[in-house]
């Protein structure tokens, strides 16, 4: 007989998170309690066909389902390239993942395991998964800024995903603070995307680089002398050693995320700001910072209030938010009659 935790595990509804990108598919066994229970990673066949793209999502769950502990399975979530439309799990037409093309991703997975699926776009996801169990967890209204190589943007109002009128609200990474800036890949000048991202901090280093010449600089010298090699968390090592371009970095670009995240305050009035990617751990340090900049620019008179905090997911969030999606509808009938993890 089972007993305690152990008879609690054998009722815990679980589900399989599932993060879709260029070069990969991760798929997790999670838990209700925002635990990763398993984990299992594969390439991707990103510039194959439809099918081999669906083949290699479907391996790689395979593949978890193989190593997981006995159990019953609630549902599928899974993180996909957008653009997409969340309400018929159809991926449009991702730049990163050329395979699929206004492909039903949703009702091909269902198809094939059975049981209840979800899609929405990495950001939406992960800011439903911080909600849930992560750094949002208490708050009613969540906004989850992503930087890494991109911006990506998540809302949560009131335990949902915010998506607007055609499923495409949410691309916060995209408002521009500079109708003068450079031009963006999606076709906008001066959005924050490209001047504030872990890609937009190491161009910028480069660029001061190249003109002020110094062969002493402390960010020269971890690029191996090479100014093309610099990088994002080489910005962040040379300014904790009290490099002078990397300082000139990281405070223009903390001015450019307090502007930003001003807009955002003022039209959304979030309960919290929450920071995931890459670049997070660069900046999380001077959050204190940012914050006080932050409120300078905001007309919201109340807004140091609001929290600025880390994510608890890295790189894991695509795992964890694909769960998260199917979590936020679960119900304890669909929790106790999904089908076995064994397939």
């Amino acid at each position: 007989m089972m007993r305690g935790r152990e008879c609690y595990e054998s009722f815990m509804a679980r589900v399989i998170g599932v993060d879709v990108g260029g070069t990969k598919v991760a798929a997790g066994l999670v838990d209700e309690t925002g635990a990763i229970l398993a984990e299992h990673r594969a390439p991707m066949a990103a510039n194959g066909s439809a099918e081999q793209g669906l083949a290699a999502v479907a391996g790689a769950i395979d593949a978890l389902l193989r190593q997981s502990p006995p159990g019953s399975l609630a549902g599928i979530g899974i993180c996909a390239p957008g653009p997409l439309d969340p309400s018929t799990g159809v991926v449009l037409n991702p730049p990163n993942v050329p395979c699929w093309r206004n492909f039903p991703l949703l009702d091909q997975v269902a198809k094939i395991y059975g049981v209840p699926v979800k899609v929405d776009n990495d950001a939406n996801a992960a800011a439903l998964a911080e909600t849930l169990w992560g750094a949002g967890r208490g708050y009613r209204h969540v906004f989850l800024a992503t930087i890494g190589t991109g911006i990506g943007t998540g809302i949560v109002f009131d335990g949902r995903i915010y998506h607007g009128r055609t499923g495409a609200a949410g691309e916060g990474g995209h408002m521009s603070v500079d109708y003068r800036g450079p031009a963006c890949a999606c076709g906008k000048p001066g959005c924050i995307e490209v001047l504030a991202s872990g890609s937009a901090i190491a161009k910028r280093a480069r660029a001061k680089l190249a003109a002020q010449p110094n062969p002493n600089s402390c960010l020269l010298k971890l690029a191996g002398g090479e100014i093309d090699r610099v990088s994002s968390e080489m910005v962040g090592k040379a300014y904790a050693a009290g490099d002078p371009v990397a300082g000139e970095t990281i405070h223009e670009t903390l001015q450019l995320l307090a502007l930003w995240l001003s807009n955002v305050v003022d039209l959304l009035d979030p309960d919290v700001l929450i920071m995931g990617g890459g670049a997070s751990c660069l900046l999380q340090p001077l959050f204190a910072d940012l914050r006080a900049q932050l409120a300078d620019f905001c007309v919201n008179p109340r807004s140091s209030e609001i929290p600025l905090v880390i994510a608890r997911y890295g790189a894991e969030a695509g795992i964890a938010g694909g769960a998260a999606l199917c979590f936020a509808d679960l119900t304890p009938e669909t929790a106790e009659t999904g089908p076995s993890l064994r397939r």
